[in-house]
């Protein structure tokens, strides 16, 4: 008998969801999976406002929250991910010196605008604004993407001139060049993490994909996908 699983997820993990779902499809073909990628922020609040769904996947700490406020059912939560903040530039243009804190403040001092996302990593990156206290000096050349827009996209269209968000995000963008990651004393880590709704009916299903997703077969999918498997531990976390 086939059955429906259906699932919300914040933007940073569409690609590798997708490459995951398909690969637990071949596993599992009775099983058809969809889930709908959103603005994290977003994704939230649908699941708090009670909007059925048999499984949640959005950063670490907002999966907590959601537990905490009893729409996740205590102890489902499973860590899938984890991705760190690349930086991008328009195709063609100069690309900034990436090599050490001191060269990223650089970079982010000499831009024209400088964008980030409403995620956790955009937090994150502007409390290392803070701390650098560059934060009132670039704070009219700052362009926060809305929820749900990539911020590459806004690179790509010349929007802005240096854009940070998830490697995995920067990815699949045309018209802009990756540059490379944050340098690791300053990178910025989130852990993505699958957390079941309590009303779903649909509990024994999930554990069984959320068990593939979290196994070492999905491995290298996450990692061309510009993630790191939630059990690797290589970079400090601070987000």
């Amino acid at each position: 008998m086939s059955q429906e699983i259906r699932g919300i997820s914040s933007m940073a993990t569409r690609q590798v969801l997708a490459e995951l779902v398909a690969g637990y499809g071949r596993l599992a073909p009775g099983t058809a999976v969809n889930i709908e990628s959103v603005g994290g922020v977003d994704a939230a609040k649908r699941v708090q406002a009670g909007e059925p769904f048999d499984v949640v996947i959005l950063a670490s700490d907002a999966i907590d929250k959601l537990i905490a406020g009893g729409h996740l059912r205590v102890g489902s939560r499973v860590d899938l991910v984890r991705s760190g903040v690349a930086v991008a530039v328009q195709q063609g243009a100069a690309l900034p010196d990436l090599s050490s804190e001191a060269s990223v403040r650089e970079a982010v001092l000499a831009a024209r605008s400088i964008s980030y996302s409403t995620g956790p990593s955009g937090v994150a990156l502007a409390r290392l604004f803070e701390r650098w206290g560059i934060a009132e000096q670039i704070a009219p050349r700052m362009v926060q993407a809305p929820p749900g827009v990539p911020v590459g996209s806004l690179v790509a269209r010349g929007e802005v001139e240096l854009g940070f968000q998830q490697l995995s995000e920067l990815l699949h963008v045309p018209g802009i060049t990756v540059v490379g990651a944050l340098p690791p004393s300053i990178q910025i880590v989130t852990t993505f993490s699958a957390g079941v709704p309590v009303a779903t009916g649909q509990a024994d299903a999930v554990a069984a994909m959320l068990d593939f997703m979290a196994s070492p077969q999905a491995d290298e999918a996450k990692r061309r996908q510009g993630m790191e498997p939630a059990s690797q531990n290589h970079t400090q976390e601070n987000a």
